[in-house]
């Protein structure tokens, strides 16, 4: 009798086993009937990973009949009802449709594109799949409203809705949420520590303000890169590109390019993952010999045979200048020189001043992942990145960056429902130089400047010489390029300090970083998405005096900054409110509050239809270096005003010369009212204050929704429209300062007559009965005892600025993508700084961008093109302000998959039969270039 009721338990428990634990396999295919790897079967929080033949085997728990689900990032989820174990499975996984495809950056939390309550712009797998451009990086300037200005081959600045240069520090860059700036730029070097090719799973970017959500510098949006996860996407994969590169100044050149991740997932609770990339190529050649005005830095007319006052784009050393009226005393009253005739010394140009134009860029990240209940409830994230390489960058200068190395390391705890994380950010400047100050230098090296000046000065205008032949005497003992000389002395320049003389520059900056954010939805049962988070942030700049006041002090800046935003749902899911305020706080300013407010309106019956307004605010803290500036340039002295920075400057000339920090606020008069005769106002006092942050106020509108065309077509439309109101735009006035005495010693209170005698008696100067100077500050500007200096400070006008987008996408012919979108944006001011601001809006007026591809035009054969046409901008920044011409730049590419090798090959071009143009003035021109690449398993 116990013999049969065990055997009837035992039966019994594996009947259970057998009903609880049911096998199935199955296979899974893309649309195009190729095996799909990696796609996620799951049932509850059970799930297993799709092979690279697409077959999967998963165990059921529970009785049949049951369901599993199956999805991939970019792709619909589809649904599968089992209702046998043997059961036949095969699943077509289709592309997300763009409008369904899910996003996080807008507000934190996942919701559709078509939902989101600002403008968004997104690259996902299939748009990264369809690029045409050399990266996916570089494929962001196909993306309405998105703009890339390039200094380089490596070197790409992404930015939206102007007022930016190529050291665009209104505009944050995340990387899962690593901020990739540089600690002591404070702006991201593009993709140069970014993300490789192979491990990118989507890119999200939002146009205008985001510091209600994103805190300060997220002033122009923000763009936030996903990266893949390890339990997610496993496997190694390869791409290997080769090509090259044409252009006129530097011929045709080979470029390589590789990249590898590895991934693998261990178990249910731990992965990894590894991602290694690098490339080796030739920049463009800069080759830029237009000339530059003084001061300004305008493109002007001239070369250096035809005028005394050249200086060059791309020379370097002929930016010092001396007006050569000062030398009227040695000529006859029939010859005299017109005030303001200056001269610059001859410069050397950019190829004689850099060993090579080679680039290269090594990436390593790698990544330990962990979940101790074997889900997403918790993970656990270990993370190191770290890039190095050559490059050059434009910024106040031309630089060659040598040796350069940035790296990053983050700890982060995530849930379904929160995160926190903290990283530390690190870089060396390693060997990078200043060529602007090695020119300077080498021209010093063989005779000082006053000598040169005398030279040219005798025979121009003292033997009627040519100013060709001028020139040539002046340079007789120039350092000749190649020589063994010339390269000695730049050798020394180079690697010697800008501090003591040279052009080097020591850079080991660094900054630490906490942030975490918490989602009390479970907890008011999915009531709204009520969320608090906050962040810190510490700066620990180090530059010797390189490139902050850092020489004789240490710098440290840290800030902070909490918010709180409610999303809610009504009338049926209809309407959507946001609300959001965030307040921050940096040590060297006061705080700033930063709301945003947004609603959402679903039409029609499917909900496919949302009107959206917004009104959204932002705000840019001062960069390190704007705060802490203190460089000479050998004219005059760039300065940071912050506070802290002014009470750190002291000069003493001795014999009571001096200028104090604060003698630069308090005591200094515009430049242009003292020396510029065509000003209009003369002697005229500096009003700027200590430098403040950036402020900006957005009212945005759009519309984003799904036409439906026929049966099997539907149009994808965004429209969107923003105006923005811009104060406290940080610019530099240029100011000088009288090394003794008074500006203005009694305000702008007019003295009688008499009184007004009286001081000009005691050699005051008296302009309408006011004391401009005193009499000692009067004999120390007429004497030439004066110190000028470039302020960066606050403009005191007000900027607006506004534009409209219209993008769409959709079907042509059955199954060819097309996409058009246009863009329009423009700004206005009142000039309320003497015509000495001009925002640097670097933007065309107006942008078209198409696409147009076939993913399976034959068998495993499919093609892209990509076309963008912008008219022509105003360039402006330190370094130089012009022009830009309108161009039109054609990508294109073919690509044909080979799925027993699971890997498809890839051959394209950029700027196909288009002319080579200026990312900006002063930039090497882009030409064409050509790629073929091999990727493996992705």
């Amino acid at each position: 009798m116990v013999k049969k009721q065990l055997t009837l338990i035992v039966f019994t428990l594996l009947a259970i086993t057998s009903i609880a634990q049911v096998k199935i396999s199955g296979t899974v295919y893309d649309e195009y009937l190729e095996p799909f790897y990696g796609a996620k079967i799951s049932q509850d929080n059970n799930f297993k990973l799709s092979d690279t033949s697409g077959e999967f085997t998963i165990s059921l728990v529970g009785q049949l009949p049951t369901s599993i689900t199956v999805s991939s990032f970019g792709y619909k989820t589809e649904i599968i009802e089992i209702t046998t174990h043997n059961q036949e499975i095969n699943v077509i996984l289709k592309e997300n449709l763009l409008l369904e495809q899910v996003v996080i950056s807008a507000s934190r939390v996942p919701e559709r594109i078509i939902e989101s309550p600002v403008t968004i712009e997104r690259l996902g797998l299939s748009e990264i799949r369809k690029n045409t451009s050399n990266s996916f990086y570089d494929g962001l300037a196909n993306l309405k409203g998105i703009n890339s200005n390039e200094t380089s081959y490596g070197f790409k600045s992404i930015n939206t809705r102007g007022f930016a240069d190529f050291s665009n520090s209104r505009f944050v860059q995340l990387v899962d949420g690593m901020d990739t700036a540089a600690p002591a730029l404070n702006f991201s070097a593009g993709n140069l520590s970014g993300v490789s090719e192979l491990d990118i799973q989507s890119v999200e970017i939002l146009p205008g303000a985001s510091s209600a959500l994103y805190g300060a510098n997220a002033y122009n949006g923000i763009m936030i890169l996903n990266t893949k996860n390890p339990f997610d996407f496993t496997g190694i994969s390869t791409i290997f590109k080769t090509g090259a590169t044409q252009q006129e100044a530097g011929g045709v050149n080979a470029f390589y390019d590789f990249s590898m991740r590895m991934a693998y997932r261990f178990s249910d609770s731990f992965a990894a993952k590894v991602n290694v990339s690098y490339f080796d190529a030739e920049e463009w050649h800069a080759t830029d010999f237009r000339n530059r005005e003084v001061d300004t830095n305008e493109l002007i007319d001239g070369d250096i045979n035809s005028t005394v006052n050249y200086d060059g784009v791309n020379t370097y050393g002929d930016e010092l200048f001396y007006d050569l009226s000062l030398n009227n005393q040695f000529l006859p009253p029939t010859d005299q020189i017109p005030v303001g005739t200056l001269l610059r010394r001859t410069g050397y140009k950019e190829r004689e001043l850099i060993d090579s134009y080679k680039s290269n860029n090594l990436k390593f990240s790698g990544s330990l992942h962990y979940r101790p209940f074997k889900d997403d409830r918790l993970e656990i994230q270990l993370t190191s990145r770290l890039a190095m390489g050559d490059n050059t960058f434009q910024g106040t200068s031309r630089f060659l960056q040598r040796d350069y190395y940035i790296g990053q390391s983050k700890l982060e705890i995530k849930g379904r429902n929160f995160y926190v994380r903290g990283y530390y950010t690190r870089n060396d400047a390693g060997n990078s130089y200043d060529l602007t100050r090695s020119g300077v230098a080498l021209n010093e090296a063989y005779s000082p400047f006053r000598t040169w000046v005398e030279d040219f000065f005798n025979t121009r205008y003292g033997q009627g010489l040519s100013i060709q032949e001028a020139r040539a005497y002046a340079d007789r003992n120039r350092l000749q390029p190649g020589t063994e000389a010339f390269n000695t002395a730049l050798n020394t320049i180079k690697t010697t300090r800008i501090t003591e003389g040279g052009s080097g520059i020591y850079d080991r900056s660094a900054y630490t970083h906490a942030d975490g954010n918490y989602n009390f939805k479970s907890l008011l049962n999915n009531w709204a998405d009520i969320q608090i988070g906050g962040s810190y942030r510490k700066y620990s700049p180090d530059s010797q005096g390189t490139i902050f006041n850092d020489q004789n002090e240490p710098i440290s800046v840290e800030e902070y900054g909490i918010y709180s935003q409610i999303q809610k749902k009504f009338f049926d899911d209809r309407l959507k409110f946001t609300g959001s305020v965030r307040y921050d706080k940096s040590q060297n300013f006061e705080g700033n509050f930063s709301p945003r407010f947004a609603v959402n309106y679903a039409l029609g019956e499917s909900k496919t239809h949302i009107l959206r307004a917004s009104y959204q605010t932002g705000f840019r803290n001062p960069t390190i270096q704007e705060q802490y500036l203190l460089l000479n340039t050998g004219v005059k002295t760039n300065v940071g005003s912050t506070r802290d920075n002014l009470r750190r400057i002291f000069y003493d000339y001795g014999n009571g010369f001096e200028v104090s920090g604060d003698d630069i606020i308090n005591n200094s008069l515009l430049t242009r009212s003292v020396y510029d005769a065509n000003f209009g106002q003369q002697y005229v006092k500096s009003s700027y204050k200590e430098i403040q942050p950036e402020v900006v106020q957005t009212i945005e509108t759009g519309y984003r929704g799904l036409i439906r065309l026929n049966n099997n077509n539907n149009l994808d439309l965004d429209i969107n429209g923003f105006v923005s109101r811009h104060t406290d735009f940080v610019f530099a006035q240029d100011v000088v300062v009288p090394m003794l005495g008074e500006v203005y010693p009694n305000g702008n209170q007019a003295l009688s007559d008499a009184d007004a005698v009286q001081a000009q008696n005691q050699g005051a100067l008296v302009l309408d009965n006011v004391v401009v100077l005193s009499p000692n500050a009067n004999y120390a500007l007429s004497q030439g005892f004066a110190q000028e200096f470039f302020l960066t400070t606050n403009a005191n006008s007000i900027v607006h600025s506004y534009g409209i987008g219209v993008g769409l996408h959709t079907k042509l012919f059955k199954n060819f993508d097309f996409g058009l979108n246009y863009n329009y944006i423009d700004f206005n001011f009142d000039d309320n700084d003497y015509g000495s601001f001009e925002p640097n809006f670097n933007t065309p007026k107006h942008t078209v961008k198409a696409q147009f591809g076939n993913e399976t035009l034959f068998k495993n054969f499919g093609f892209n093109v990509s076309a963008r046409w912008q008219d022509q901008f105003r360039w402006v920044s330190p370094f130089v302000r012009g022009n830009v011409d309108a161009r039109t730049v054609i990508d294109a590419q073919l690509n044909y998959r080979i799925p027993s090798f699971k890997s498809k090959i890839k051959v394209g071009g950029t700027n196909l039969f288009g002319k080579e143009y200026f990312a900006a003035p002063g930039t090497g021109q882009i030409g064409q270039l050509y790629y073929i690449s091999w990727i493996i398993n992705n």
